[in-house]
């Protein structure tokens, strides 16, 4: 039976309801708006791309708004969001029109030989302020991932790398928790197929995602542990350290630089490009933010004119109080994380 809460909710509800089918933007704003965080994190899931789940969750939002006519209640107002969002995304990457594989762009540095040529290179970071709003979000009973994980840098690539229907099914399935008549409906398909989908999706991420049974959990965020293991790496590469670097480097250390294909496998190569980077004589200065989770910099070039041009973002990848993995992107993404395109050197 529902309590006097429920009732009045619900009642609150189907008044905004009534409003926002009449044209009204506010009321609209105001059912939809509790949901804006959670939805733009879920496209950029399925994305890989922060500026990609940015345009989606608009168009998300533009559909919604014209369609609202057609909600008939049958589902939450969130499931027929999450619905809309997903197919929006869908579109994008059926569309295949992805952002290109660039040349290497780093003045005065040889490009080292890579171990191999990345597939994802469109992958974009999204900065920790974006999932601040989401911790709290209550999952279905058939997540099987934390949010912490699932939102990772090495999650969100492994999952770019399935076809676009799996990709959807295992989100929302097993990292959202919809029952799979839920995401059945979403995707206008069967349930037989649907859980077909995620089988095969499972079963992929599994081989490509899934970490050694003896790799060492990252520490816990914002933890002493965590502080410990970012000091010594911002010491170690300010300085130009390259034993320090390399000592903290786990044995399949990973160093990728979206949208540059380029990428390094295990600690020797990894070493090899650190090499070429500090032998160019190029040094540095790290201004500290959070990305998917995870720790990671601003990374700032020092001038004879004492201005400092920014260059790049790191993401670190911590395995205990080693770094497993190095992901750069580009200085674009600066001003998403709060970080100016320069400032004056220390």
């Amino acid at each position: 039976m529902q309590n006097g809460k429920t009732l009045a909710k619900d009642d609150a509800t189907a008044e905004l309801l009534l409003k926002a089918r009449a044209g009204d933007g506010d009321a609209f704003g105001t059912l939809t708006g509790p949901h804006h965080r959670e939805l733009r994190v879920h496209c950029y899931r399925m994305l890989g791309s922060f500026q990609d789940s940015e345009d989606a969750m608009q168009e998300t939002l533009v559909a919604a708004w014209q369609g609202l006519s057609g909600f008939e209640g049958r589902s939450s107002l969130r499931t027929w969001l999450y619905r809309i969002a997903t197919n929006r995304c869908l579109n994008v990457l059926r569309a295949a029109s992805r952002r290109p594989p660039k040349e290497w762009d780093v003045p005065g540095v040889a490009r080292p030989e890579p171990t191999r040529l990345g597939e994802v290179v469109w992958l974009e970071p999204i900065p920790d302020a974006e999932l601040e709003e989401t911790t709290g979000v209550i999952l279905g009973p058939e997540a099987r991932y934390e949010q912490s994980e699932s939102i990772s840098l090495a999650f969100v690539t492994a999952l770019q790398l399935l076809p676009p229907r799996q990709i959807a099914v295992l989100i929302l399935r097993d990292v959202l928790g919809f029952q799979a008549d839920e995401v059945a409906q979403m995707l206008d398909a069967t349930i037989e197929s649907t859980n077909s989908a995620l089988k095969r999706a499972r079963s992929s991420l599994q081989r490509r995602w899934a970490p050694p049974a003896d790799s060492q959990l990252p520490p816990a965020p914002n933890s002493s542990a965590e502080n410990a293991v970012v000091a010594k790496f911002v010491s170690a590469y300010e300085a130009a350290d390259l034993d320090a670097l390399v000592a903290m480097l786990t044995d399949d250390a990973f160093i990728s630089m979206p949208p540059m294909p380029f990428e390094y496998l295990g600690r020797a190569d990894a070493a090899r490009f650190c090499a070429a980077i500090f032998g160019a004589g190029r040094r540095f200065q790290l201004v500290p933010t959070r990305a998917n989770g995870q720790p990671a910099f601003g990374l700032y070039l020092p001038t004879p004119t004492g201005i400092q041009p920014g260059v790049g973002l790191f993401v670190l990848t911590l395995a205990g109080e080693q770094i497993q993995a190095i992901t750069r992107f580009e200085s674009s993404v600066l001003p998403w994380f709060g970080l100016p395109p320069s400032h004056p050197a220390r």
